[in-house]
């Protein structure tokens, strides 16, 4: 039995996805039960999240219990804020499991965990020193910004400590980390790719199709690039995902006057009957991905992607795919040679299922586990 932790954003996301996309893995190909062990941030007020900040986590007994009744051998953890923190990895311990802590961002140091604040990247917190985060007021509200930074401060080796491995989705995260200063050594640090549970057939057909984003409407990811790059290509777009970001790219689009097409969050079969109809996606992040999940499931469906040449992408995307990020004549062109090269879609899928294909990572996370 593997048994999952995992706090659910208020605004699900690529996380939530990886999470249940690694339990499937478990039980399908390394034959294990897995079983989650969730909380929904959602559901909690402000108060009761600093609560479990300040603390280092509420409620660890729970965990505990899940350990003895599942009598999981591994205590896999992916987000631990608000109110799981190092207690919960702690009570794991005593209860018997092996704990891996999966970093899916750099929430280890970064409050915000994708290192971008103010329309920029930013590595100014380093190790336990994260009053730069306060003082940028990075959360958003200055309680939030130091209440974050007061937890993290006081918790991270508490934190790591509990930690017997540690997972990351690109060698680009592990060495974001390292620059942060986040005390991993002298535990192991493995690189996982998310897996991908499915694989088009063939290369998307759909050449004369519309440009797709699909990703959470914040800043980072860039998405007023894709505007511009495609209205000076006069390439209709659609923009699927919901975030703090939508009210205003809608605005800009309507003030610019391209083919802009927003749908909000879609499902699994909505999502790929829009890549089926798709001519290429776009990913113009300008915050560091810690691995592109949504080029990943673009490529996966057989859509070649052009998008920035930040963080773990350039080892995802071919380097002719990709763009200085911001720059959206830059992207231009690579929409442009994209959307006349017939064999592109058949690289992209090639390309993505030698490093996300279940019997890939299956290999890799039972390596891990043992």
């Amino acid at each position: 039995m593997i048994l999952f932790l995992h706090s659910r954003y208020r605004t699900t996301g690529g996380e939530e996805r990886a999470v249940e996309d690694l339990r499937w893995l478990v039980r399908e190909r390394l034959g294990e039960d897995a079983e989650l062990l969730g909380r929904d941030s959602a559901m909690l007020g402000r108060a009761h999240a600093a609560a479990g900040l300040l603390h280092g986590g509420l409620r660890p007994d729970e965990v505990a219990r899940a350990v003895r009744r599942t009598r999981a051998r591994v205590v896999h953890a992916h987000n631990l804020n608000p109110t799981l923190g190092w207690r919960a990895l702690a009570a794991a311990r005593a209860a018997g499991a092996r704990v891996v802590l999966h970093l899916h961002q750099y929430r280890l140091v970064c409050a915000v965990g994708v290192c971008f604040t103010r329309g920029q990247e930013c590595t100014r917190c380093h190790g336990r020193n994260t009053l730069p985060g306060v003082r940028l007021n990075c959360r958003g509200t200055g309680t939030e910004a130091a209440v974050y930074g007061a937890s993290l401060a006081l918790w991270q080796r508490r934190l790591v400590e509990q930690v017997d491995a540690f997972v990351v989705p690109s060698r680009f995260a592990r060495r974001r980390l390292d620059e942060l200063g986040a005390p991993l050594a002298p535990r192991p640090v493995h690189v996982l790719p998310h897996v991908i549970r499915r694989f088009a057939g063939a290369p998307g057909a759909a050449s004369e199709g519309p440009a797709l984003i699909a990703t959470r409407l914040s800043p980072e990811k860039g998405i007023d690039v894709a505007l511009e790059a495609c209205r000076s290509l006069d390439l209709p777009l659609v923009i699927a995902g919901e975030g703090p970001e939508r009210r205003r790219l809608e605005a800009e689009a309507r003030a610019d006057g391209g083919e802009v097409t927003f749908t909000g969050r879609l499902d699994g079969d909505e999502l790929a009957r829009l890549r089926s109809q798709a001519a290429l996606a776009l990913l113009p992040s300008r915050a560091a991905e810690t691995f592109g999940l949504a080029a990943a499931e673009a490529m996966a469906a057989g859509l070649p992607v052009a998008a920035a040449r930040v963080g773990a992408l350039p080892e995802l995307i071919p380097d002719a795919w990709l763009a200085p990020p911001g720059d959206a004549a830059a992207l231009a062109g690579v929409i442009a040679r994209l959307r006349g090269d017939a064999n592109a879609g058949a690289v992209a899928l090639a390309r993505v299922r030698e490093m996300t294909s279940p019997e890939v990572v299956a290999t890799a996370l039972a390596e891990i586990y043992r």
